[in-house]
């Protein structure tokens, strides 16, 4: 067998783990027998990976397997597709998986575990998992008590993007209860003679999503974890009274014509504006607060100031956010999204990728090249790309923090990514609440 090459090696190897990279080694050596045939084959297996990141962050994806390819010879080959959702259950039917996949919604995940095509997860995968992230993450990647996906990046969705020099020029401060939200929504729309909020529900074959976020931080800010958690299973209903009033407390921003659409137009343009656009509108100063998650601040990359620059994301600088707040003041309480890692193969080089990606050195790899904060226990928060994920990897992993993975991703399909999302769209058109949450209600029986 051929030696390790250099301590860095080392140290990237005992991260991956012994065992898989040991199977990837025999494997070679069973077939070609020599020390030539063995490296060559080590060095020439390619592990190809599909989900739905794309643009620069799918360029950051790719990049963070440069060490891992470096020292172990496994080729990681990295492909984005926007239609991500709606495609890879087709390709896994029709035979043509790859050999692991990034996904983003657990019931996705559920939908794939019922083709019979998903491999259960590595031993030292889910070892890893243990150590490393928190039970409610493995309990997402988990089906029928079968552990299939370990968690990759995280982001958390409440948060309000804001100017920080136009807070002060206000005389605002951030706020630290719903009320005081309500009431600083008040002043900015007095101040400015305009809209105090923009929004955007537009996203490629996913318009309403945007929605069904603020709708689930009402939801968890309102009436509580538990409520939430019986929400998702189906046991508190959307007609029920909790889930209207979390609809009624979204109302008053969004359904108000004096609060928005900063920037864009009436209430009727949310639906019709990209949900990424209006970092663009924050940067110049033409929308006062916008409320998306944590993962806006890579938009804010390719903005520009009212004066030409690339906006200073900082607490002091041109844009920076705060966690919507609760109804309490001192609620540490966020929703999160993420995604799950998930394979189709079971051969070695799949495996030591898997194994790689669910330790704090990939995490710490990825979180470093910018924009993406990880719930990675033992990943370090010093190493994101900007104060803002500091802070918000920071949050992510305070055990004091109460966490809920997003809701709709959670719901069946049907419904998480199907009347819901068309409810949200529905709801801002003007069709009223009560029919709103029945017609969401009704995509159970689809």
């Amino acid at each position: 067998m051929t030696a390790m090459r250099s301590p860095r090696r080392r140290q990237l190897l005992a991260a991956v783990g012994v065992s898989a990279v040991a199977a990837l080694a025999l494997a070679g050596c069973a077939e070609g027998g020599g020390e030539e045939a063995d490296d060559g084959n080590i060095e020439g297996e390619t592990v190809t990976i599909s989900g739905g990141i794309t643009g620069i962050e799918a360029e950051n994806m790719q990049k963070s397997f440069d060490a891992f390819t470096e020292e172990t010879g496994v080729i990681v080959e990295y492909t984005g597709d926007k239609a991500f959702e709606g495609n890879i259950v087709t390709k896994v039917q029709g035979g043509d998986a790859p050999d692991i996949a990034i996904v983003p919604q657990p019931g996705l995940l559920k939908t794939l575990v019922g083709t019979g095509e998903v491999k259960e997860a590595p031993a030292e995968v889910e070892a890893n998992v243990d150590e490393n992230w928190s039970p409610d993450w493995k309990a997402y990647g988990t089906v029928d008590d079968v552990f299939y996906a370990a968690p990759m990046l995280a982001n958390i969705k409440g948060y309000v993007w804001y100017s920080p020099a136009s807070f002060e020029e206000w005389g605002i401060e951030v706020p630290t209860t719903w009320d005081e939200l309500l009431e600083i929504s008040a002043t900015i729309a007095e101040e400015t003679g305009g809209p105090s909020w923009c929004a955007g529900f537009e996203s490629e074959a996913a318009s309403g999503w945007p929605g069904t976020d603020w709708i689930e931080d009402l939801v968890l800010r309102q009436s509580g974890p538990e409520v939430y958690d019986q929400w998702v299973a189906n046991e508190v209903k959307f007609t029920d009274p909790e889930i209207k009033e979390a609809f009624d407390a979204v109302g008053e921003i969004l359904l108000n014509p004096e609060w928005v659409n900063a920037g864009y137009g009436d209430v009727a343009s949310i639906n019709s504006t990209a949900f990424a656009d209006v970092a663009a509108k924050v940067a110049d100063g033409s929308c006062p607060m916008t409320h998306q998650a944590s993962f806006l601040s890579a938009n804010f990359l390719d903005v520009q100031t009212a004066e030409g620059a690339t906006p200073d994301v900082a607490p002091d600088g041109d844009v920076y956010a705060f966690v919507l707040p609760g109804y309490e003041e001192g609620s540490a309480t966020i929703e999160v999204g993420g995604e799950f890692v998930t394979a189709f193969s079971d051969d070695a080089a799949t495996q030591a990728v898997l194994e790689y990606m669910s330790t704090p050195e990939w995490a710490d790899a990825r979180v470093s090249l910018g924009g993406n904060i990880s719930a990675n226990l033992n990943a370090d928060p010093s190493l994101a790309s900007s104060e803002f994920l500091t802070e918000a990897m920071t949050l992510l992993q305070d055990p004091n923090t109460t966490v809920r993975f997003d809701a709709s991703d959670l719901m069946p399909s049907t419904v998480g990514a199907g009347s819901f999302w068309r409810g949200m769209v529905d709801w801002i058109d003007g069709k009223d609440t009560e029919t709103v949450l029945s017609d969401i209600q009704a995509g159970y029986d689809d």
